[in-house]
């Protein structure tokens, strides 16, 4: 069996992480510092906070901005479910808007759903491929867009117009017009789940770039404080000799990364661009290769002359067919013993959202590209031979399912 995408584990995340647990020090402490500076680095940017999650990331920052009842996120139809129930959790009212035919948030759509109330705007970087930030940014800081944002708290006050939070799940180590994800939104979250393509098994990071007169290093300070129950002082500065007492300053979270976790990271990360992405890039060029000149497939785009994707999703579209077969596609896949996935089920099509009254059909453009989508598995340790696996198992399933029409 082929999977889907399992973690790249080898010797050198063993040692690290055995190191770590040998070192006396497995939660919130000098590894994960490292990793965040690591992280920051990679991505041009000052500061960075490593969390337990993207969704407790993204989660901590809406709750930073003050995002609450009565205030609106605009959120893409077409994303996991995270994106939108972070909004949620908040007690805000998450405004779903359509994708374009590449899956990334319509920036149009974005203006058009745009009211006093909105407050953020979460573009998701879906497959690793980079929303076009340029245009959302400049959407944000239109005159007229600035002119209707009607802020809440001195720090809304201070950014005057909604902010730009980008979901990077996907897109650690991708490119657009000559800067990393990370270095391209207002706040940006990256997932380190144990199916994205750096894993820390669970783990996630928040990258800085606000602009003056924000201090992201004073942010950095206090949502460190925040994400660990709004403690004046972390687990690692009260093991100095007298330096027990504490204070708590606010009802915060409590989602830091442990060092363990950062230890498999600070591994990956140093790999990640001369080994991890080559290989997912050369993975993706064979898929391309394979299927471009076949009719009845659709290839992702995955690079222009703006950006650059992180390779982690072949979001590989059937042309011309009905979901129902698309799913039958698939089972045909998994009968010869490939994994594959979709990326995703839209939002207005699960329970959770469809009872709150989203409808799909509101959203055509993210219906027909989840209608019509397979993923096909992409990981470090794929070797070119299951690739090969691969290909000739989707072009079986669409033969018994498609036949050659278009």
């Amino acid at each position: 069996m082929i999977p889907f995408s399992p973690p790249h584990i080898d010797d050198k995340i063993v040692e690290e992480v055995v190191a770590a647990l040998r070192s006396g020090w497995i939660t919130t402490g000098p590894r994960t510092k490292a990793f965040e500076k690591q992280i920051a680095a990679f991505c041009g940017v000052r500061n960075v906070l490593c969390v337990n999650s993207a969704s407790s990331g993204l989660e901590l920052i809406l709750h930073w901005f003050g995002v609450g009842p009565g205030d609106e996120v605009i959120v893409p139809a077409y994303t996991y479910t995270a994106t939108a129930e972070v909004v949620i959790h908040c007690g805000a009212t998450p405004v779903m808007v359509d994708v374009r035919p590449d899956f990334l948030i319509d920036v149009g759509k974005v203006r058009a759903a745009m009211t006093p109330r909105t407050k953020v705007v979460i573009p998701v970087d879906i497959a690793g491929y980079p929303c076009d930030y340029e245009e959302l940014n400049d959407l944000v800081n239109d005159a007229a867009v600035r002119a209707q944002f009607n802020p809440s708290n001195e720090l809304q006050r201070m950014l005057g117009r909604p902010l730009v939070m980008a979901d990077a799940a996907h897109s650690l180590g991708a490119w657009y017009k000559g800067r990393r994800t990370g270095a391209l939104a207002d706040v940006t979250v990256f997932s380190f789940h144990a199916v994205k393509n750096l894993t820390t098994a669970e783990g996630g990071a928040i990258s800085f770039n606000l602009p003056a007169p924000f201090d992201t290093e004073a942010l950095y300070k206090q949502l460190c404080t925040y994400s660990l129950h709004g403690q004046s002082k972390d687990a690692l500065a009260k093991t100095q000799i007298g330096n027990w007492r504490y204070d708590v300053l606010d009802a915060g979270y409590k989602c830091n990364m442990t060092d363990v976790a950062a230890a498999m990271g600070i591994v990956e990360l140093e790999r990640y661009d001369r080994e991890i992405l080559p290989r997912r890039r050369a993975i993706f060029e064979q898929y391309a290769e394979a299927f471009a000149s076949d009719p009845r497939f659709q290839v992702p785009e995955f690079a222009n002359a703006d950006k650059t994707t992180s390779y982690h999703v072949f979001a590989l579209r059937l042309v011309n067919a009905t979901e129902s077969q698309r799913d039958a596609v698939m089972q045909h896949i998994f009968e010869q013993e490939v994994a594959v996935n979709v990326h995703f089920i839209p939002l207005p099509m699960l329970s959770v959202y469809k009872n709150r009254g989203y409808k799909i059909g509101e959203y055509p453009v993210t219906y027909d590209n989840f209608s019509r989508e397979i993923s096909l598995p992409v990981y470090y340790d794929l070797t070119d031979g299951q690739v090969q696996q691969v290909v000739a198992a989707v072009k079986n399933a669409a033969d018994k399912v498609l036949g050659d029409r278009i």
